[in-house]
């Protein structure tokens, strides 16, 4: 639940941020950030053991899996979550990146 990036719009840098109802649960997360075209650009793995109902941010720069500063626009990240038992979830939301 209350899946974000933040700050929305970002220049910079921005965090993504969810509420989860596993705490002291192992986590992976991904984060697959696509073109509003569809086009995959950066893929984010993170692991993580969260103390409570929210995960540590994860940071991202706007830039693409090959280091290259993504243009300006709107892009679309899908937040993918699995524990170790095989659960999983996952939820889509945009962001705007503005340069």
């Amino acid at each position: 639940d209350h899946v974000l990036n933040y700050p929305n719009p970002f220049t910079t840098y921005t965090q993504f941020m969810f509420e989860h109802n596993r705490p002291c649960t192992g986590m992976a997360i991904q984060v697959h950030i696509y073109t509003v075209s569809g086009k995959l650009v950066k893929t984010i793995d993170a692991y993580q053991v969260c103390e409570g109902f929210r995960n540590v941010a994860i940071s991202w720069d706007g830039k693409d899996d090959f280091g290259d500063q993504l243009a300006k626009g709107v892009y679309v990240y899908r937040l993918i979550i699995r524990t170790a038992e095989g659960e999983s979830a996952q939820k889509t939301e945009k962001l705007v990146l503005l340069r």
